[in-house]
C-alpha cells in the first residue's frame, strides 16, 4: 500500500516502500528521519479478514495468526489451530487446500459447525497459509467457506494471498499487535469502468522501445490521473544500493538518486507506491507522486489509480527497461572490441599501448582520472610511467610504490577486483597526495591486469566516476572484461619487445660472426656463370663407391655440390607434380651474367640440372631462379663456415656429402626415405661440421667455451646461414614443412655424436632383424641416423692410402688438442698424447668396433651396400699388418705416416683406387677396380 507523508521533510533523498496491501510502509526522507505509517483502526485479523471480503464471496471467515514460534491462534471464536487434521496438513505443505468441510474434531465451538462435512451444494472450505519470505514459516492461515470461484475471483484471491504475504514479511512486530488498515475504499463500478479505458488507451501508447519515453508516457498519466504538481519513477539498481530517475514530468533528467533538483518546490505532500516484477516478484521501482493540486493528502483512490496502472504496465516496463541493458550490453560489447582492436595495434610500443588503456578505460567508465602500475616482479614494487598527461622517460620520474601496500597493492597481491565507494573512509587509502594537491578523490575502482595464465602483471585504478555516485557493478563487470583485452595485450607488447630485443642482439652477433663468411655477389655470379656441368664431366666414376672426393680441387666442389644435390625432389617444386618429358630437354648449363643479376627476382633461366632430366618437372625450363641463386649462395657460405683444421674442414664436409649422393644414388633411397628427408640428410652432411675448432665437446667444456656442445653448435651455425640474406633455401617450404626441415637437419647433425650412435645401435639392429618399413617413422629416423654415421666415416671405406691419409689428418688434430689439455694441466686421453698414442692398434680398435659394424648394418638394410663393408674389413686387414710389424720396434713418427706407403707393399694392384689425395703433377688420377 502507498503512504502519504505531509511532514516538514522537504524533499525525498530515498524511499524504501515495502508490501502491496501491507499495513506497514517505511519512508526515509530527506532530513535522515525514518517514517513508519500506519492506519489505526482495529487489529490485525480485522484488516485480514476486510480484505478477504472483498474479492471472494464468503459465507465464513476465520484467520489464526502466529503466536510465538509455533502457536497459530485466532481471535473469534478464540481457539488455537488444531494439530491434526486438513488445517494442519496445509500448514505443514504451505498450500492453499480446498476440500468440501472439516472433521468434527477440527471445529472446537459451536461458530465452527458450519464449516463440517458435508457441506452444503455449491459450497467449498478454502484454508490458505500465508509464509513469510524471510523466515520460511507459516505466519497466517485463513480459513474461508465461500461458494464456487469464477475466474475472476481466483486471480483476486491469489493477488489477496500475495499482499497480505507480504504485508507480514516487511515487519517484525509480535503478533497481536501488528497495526491493520481499514478496507480501501472502493471505488464506483463507472470509475471502474473509465479507469479500465484509459488504462487500455495508455497500454495502446506503450509502443516505445525507448525506456525513458515509455516511462515518461506513464509518468504524465499518473500526474493526470493523481491531479499530482509532479510525478516520477525511481527504478533500483540492480545492486540494490541505489534509486535513480531517469525522466520526470518535464522529460528525461538522467541517472540521477538526487530529485531536489527536478521538483524545484517544498514538497507538501507525497505517495510512493513500490512496482513489483511479476517474474521475480522484486520491487522494481517506485511510483511517487509529488503535492497534490488541490492541496489536500492524497487518497486511497490516488493509491489505487496507480497500482491499477502498473498492474497493467509493469510487465511491459521490466521488459522495455530488459531490453535498454540488453541494448546498452550491446554497445559496451561493441565499445570492447573496439578497444582491443586499439589495443592490439600498439603491441609495438608499451609506453604508447598503456597510454591507450588508460584512455579507453577512462571512457568506458567515465572516470576522471585513470592510472596504470606494472608489476615489477625482481624488485617486487608497481611501476608507472605512463599517466593521463603523457608518457614520463626519465626513471627518476617514474612512480614506484611496493607490490603489497594501498589500495593497488593490495589488489595485486589479492587479484581481486575493490570498489571502494568513499575513498576517505576506507582504511588503504592515503589522502595524503589529495592534501598536498587540493584533489579530493571520492571514489576508487581498482582491478587487476592479469596474464593468459591468471598470473597478475599489473594493476588499473580509476578515480572518481562522473556521471554517478560511485563505481557501479556495471563498472565492475566490464573493468573485468576490459581487464583481459589489457592483459592479453600488455602480455604479447612485453613478450614483443622482449623478442625485438632478443633478435637485435642475435642480429648484432650474427652478423659479428658471419663477417668472415660473407659472399660477395660477385662469386656466386661466378659460379653460376661458369655453367653447371654433367657428373661425367667431373670424373667417369664420379658416382661410384670407389671415387675418392677428396681427390677433386678444392675451387671445383661448390660446383660439385650443386651437380649433385637432388634439386628434383617434390619438396623443393611446390607447386610442380612429377611428369615425363614431353619435350626435347633444355640448355645443359646455366649462365647468368652480371647485368642479369640485378633483375633475379624476374629472371627465369633455363633448368641447370639436365643429369637428372628424366626426373625433372614440366616447365621446368622456367622455374624461377631464386631457389638456384639460394642453394649457390648457401653452398658458398657453408664452405666458409668452415675453419681449417686437419681433418674437419670443408674438404671433409665435401666427402661426407658426396657419399650421401652415392648412398642417394646407388642404394636408390627415394624408395625408403620421403623427398623432405633426403633433402634434409643432404644439407646436414654439408653442415654437419660446422665451425669446427678441432676439438671434441669434452674439451670444449673443460675450455669453458661457447660452443659446448659441439654438435648443438653445428646446428646454430646452420641455421645462422639459413637466417642470412639470399641463403635461405627452404624460404618457399610450407610453414609446417619448414618446422619439420630444421627438426630433421637438428636429429640428423646431433646423430654425428658416436655416443647418440652407441646408444641407438640395438634399435638399429633391431630394426634389421624385423626388416625395414618405409611406412614406420620410427624407421625412418633410425636409417637417417644410420646414413648420417656411415656417410662422416666414408673414409673408411676408400682405398689404403685414402684410409691412411685419414688417419694422419685426425690424429694430427687429436695430438693438437692433447698438447693443448697439456698446457691447461689436464692429463689427455691415450689416443691424443703424441707421445703414447700407438696409431695401428686405436685404428683397428675403431674399425672394430665402430665402424665395420655401422657398415655391416648397412649391408643388411642394403645388399648393394655391401662393397662398404668389405672394404672397410679390407682396411682393417692392413692396420692389423702393420700393427704385427710395429708392435716391437715402434712406428717410426707419429707426425707423418708416409713411410708406411714404402713399407707396404699391395700384393693385388689397386687399379680402381682414385689415386693419392693429390694427384703427382703431370699424371692423371687413377681409375680403375679396388
Amino acid at each position: 500500500m502507498g503512504h502519504t507523508c505531509t511532514g516538514t521533510c522537504a524533499h525525498l533523498s530515498m524511499a524504501l516502500c515495502v508490501g502491496r496491501a501491507g499495513f506497514v510502509n517505511v519512508c526515509m526522507c530527506h532530513c535522515g528521519c525514518a517514517h513508519v505509517f500506519v492506519h489505526t483502526c482495529g487489529c490485525a485479523h480485522v484488516f485480514v479478514h476486510t480484505r478477504v471480503a472483498a474479492p471472494v464471496p464468503q459465507e465464513h471467515v476465520y484467520i489464526y495468526l502466529l503466536d510465538g514460534d509455533t502457536r497459530l491462534l485466532c481471535d473469534d471464536p478464540p481457539h488455537e489451530l488444531p494439530p491434526n487434521g486438513k488445517l494442519r496438513d496445509a500448514v505443514q505443505k504451505q498450500k492453499r487446500l480446498e476440500c468440501g468441510g472439516l472433521l468434527p474434531a477440527e471445529l472446537p465451538g459451536r461458530h465452527l459447525g458450519p464449516l463440517a462435512a458435508p457441506l452444503a451444494a455449491g459450497t467449498q472450505v478454502l484454508i490458505i497459509p500465508l509464509v513469510d519470505k524471510n523466515s520460511g514459516a507459516v505466519v497466517c492461515v485463513i480459513l474461508v467457506h465461500c461458494g464456487q470461484l469464477s475466474d475472476s475471483d481466483e486471480q483476486n484471491l491469489r493477488a489477496l494471498e500475495r499482499h497480505v504475504s507480504d504485508s507480514f514479511s516487511t515487519v517484525d512486530l509480535p503478533p497481536g499487535h501488528l497495526p491493520a488498515f481499514p478496507p480501501a475504499e472502493k471505488a464506483p463500478d463507472s470509475s471502474y469502468s473509465d479507469l479500465d479505458c484509459k488504462i487500455l488507451q495508455l497500454c495502446g501508447e506503450l509502443y516505445d522501445l525507448d525506456a525513458a519515453s515509455l516511462q515518461l508516457k506513464v509518468i504524465n498519466y499518473l500526474k493526470q490521473e493523481t491531479q499530482s504538481l509532479c510525478c516520477c519513477l525511481l527504478l533500483v539498481s540492480e545492486d540494490n544500493h541505489q534509486l535513480f530517475c531517469q525522466v520526470g514530468a518535464t522529460g528525461e533528467v538522467g541517472t540521477s538518486s538526487q530529485l531536489s533538483s527536478m521538483l524545484g518546490c517544498e514538497v507538501t505532500s507525497m505517495l510512493c507506491v513500490p512496482v513489483i516484477s511479476r517474474a521475480t516478484s522484486q520491487v522494481v521501482a517506485l511510483a511517487c507522486a509529488f503535492n497534490k493540486l488541490s492541496g489536500e493528502s492524497f487518497t486511497d483512490t490516488d493509491e489505487h489509480k496507480i497500482q491499477h496502472c502498473f498492474c497493467y504496465t509493469s510487465t511491459v516496463l521490466t521488459s522495455t527497461l530488459a531490453f535498454q541493458k540488453e541494448q546498452k550490453l550491446k554497445c559496451e560489447c561493441q565499445a570492447l572490441l573496439q578497444v582491443a582492436k586499439n589495443l592490439f595495434t600498439h603491441l609495438d610500443d608499451v609506453s604508447v599501448l598503456l597510454q591507450e588503456i588508460i584512455t579507453e578505460a577512462r571512457n568506458l567508465s567515465n572516470a576522471e582520472i585513470c592510472s596504470v602500475f606494472l608489476l615489477d616482479r625482481l624488485s617486487h614494487e608497481l611501476v608507472a610511467k605512463v599517466f593521463d598527461g603523457g608518457v614520463v622517460d626519465d626513471e627518476s620520474y617514474e612512480i614506484r610504490i611496493p607490490a603489497d601496500q594501498g589500495i593497488a597493492g593490495h589488489v595485486a597481491t589479492t587479484g581481486k577486483i575493490l570498489n571502494i565507494k568513499d575513498a576517505y573512509s576506507h582504511p588503504l587509502f592515503y589522502r595524503g597526495v589529495d592534501d598536498s594537491t587540493g584533489f579530493r578523490t571520492r571514489n576508487i575502482l581498482c582491478f587487476p591486469i592479469k596474464n593468459e595464465s591468471q598470473e597478475v602483471i599489473g594493476v588499473a585504478e580509476l578515480v572518481n566516476k562522473i556521471n554517478g555516485p560511485w563505481f557501479s557493478k556495471f563498472d565492475e563487470d566490464l573493468a573485468t572484461a576490459f581487464s583481459i583485452y589489457c592483459g592479453i595485450s600488455i602480455a604479447h607488447s612485453l613478450l614483443y619487445k622482449k623478442v625485438n630485443e632478443a633478435q637485435y642482439r642475435s642480429h648484432l652477433a650474427n652478423e659479428m660472426m658471419m663477417y668472415h663468411m660473407k659472399v660477395s655477389d660477385d662469386e656466386y655470379t661466378k659460379l653460376l656463370s661458369e655453367g653447371i656441368q654433367p657428373v661425367s664431366t667431373i670424373d667417369p666414376n664420379f658416382a661410384s663407391f670407389t671415387y675418392t672426393p677428396r681427390s677433386l680441387p678444392e675451387d671445383d666442389t661448390s660446383m660439385a655440390i650443386l651437380i649433385f644435390i637432388p634439386v628434383h625432389l617434390p619438396c623443393l617444386h611446390p607447386h610442380f607434380h612429377p611428369h615425363p618429358p614431353t619435350s626435347s630437354p633444355p640448355s645443359p648449363s646455366l649462365s647468368l651474367s652480371p647485368s642479369t643479376s640485378s633483375s633475379l627476382s624476374t629472371f627465369s633461366v633455363p633448368y641447370p640440372y639436365p643429369h637428372l632430366y628424366p626426373y625433372a618437372h614440366p616447365h621446368a625450363e622456367n622455374y624461377p631462379p631464386c631457389m638456384a641463386l639460394a642453394l649457390c649462395r648457401f653452398c658458398l657460405m657453408v664452405k666458409k663456415g668452415y675453419r681449417d683444421p686437419p681433418y674437419h674442414n670443408w674438404m671433409h664436409a665435401f666427402s661426407v656429402s658426396h657419399f650421401c649422393y652415392l648412398l642417394y644414388k646407388n642404394l636408390e633411397l627415394v624408395n625408403y626415405l620421403e623427398d623432405i628427408e633426403i633433402f634434409a640428410l643432404f644439407i646436414s652432411c654439408m653442415c654437419h661440421d660446422l665451425d669446427h675448432r678441432g676439438t671434441n665437446n669434452s674439451f670444449q667444456v673443460a675450455s669453458v667455451s661457447r660452443a659446448q656442445s659441439r654438435d648443438g653448435h653445428h646446428f646454430a651455425q646452420a641455421i645462422a646461414i639459413l637466417n642470412s640474406q639470399g641463403c635461405n633455401i627452404f624460404d618457399h617450404f610450407s610453414r609446417k614443412d619448414y618446422q619439420r626441415m630444421l627438426d630433421l637437419m637438428r636429429d640428423i647433425i646431433l646423430a654425428t655424436d658416436l655416443a647418440h650412435h652407441l646408444r641407438i645401435f640395438k634399435d638399429l639392429q633391431k630394426m634389421a632383424e624385423v626388416g625395414y618399413d618405409s611406412k614406420n617413422k620410427q624407421h625412418r629416423s633410425l636409417l637417417l641416423c644410420l646414413l648420417m654415421t656411415s656417410c662422416d666415416l666414408s673414409d673408411q671405406t676408400k682405398g689404403w692410402k685414402t684410409t691412411r691419409k685419414i688417419a694422419e689428418l685426425i690424429y694430427k688434430e687429436f695430438f693438437s688438442q692433447g698438447d693443448l689439455e697439456k698446457a691447461m694441466g689436464n692429463s689427455p686421453l691415450e689416443m691424443m698424447d703424441r707421445e703414447k698414442a700407438y696409431i695401428p692398434e686405436l685404428q683397428i680398435s675403431f674399425m672394430e668396433h665402430i665402424a665395420m659394424p655401422i657398415y655391416k648394418l648397412l649391408q643388411d638394410l642394403f645388399p648393394k651396400a655391401a662393397e662398404l663393408y668389405e672394404r672397410v674389413a679390407s682396411n682393417r686387414e692392413q692396420w692389423t699388418k702393420v700393427s704385427h710389424k710395429f708392435t716391437i720396434r715402434g712406428l717410426p713418427s707419429n707426425n707423418s705416416l708416409d713411410f708406411l706407403d714404402e713399407e707396404y707393399d699391395p700384393q693385388v694392384p689397386d687399379p680402381q683406387l682414385n689415386g693419392c689425395l693429390e694427384p703427382e703433377v703431370g699424371q692423371p688420377a687413377e681409375a680403375g677396380a679396388e
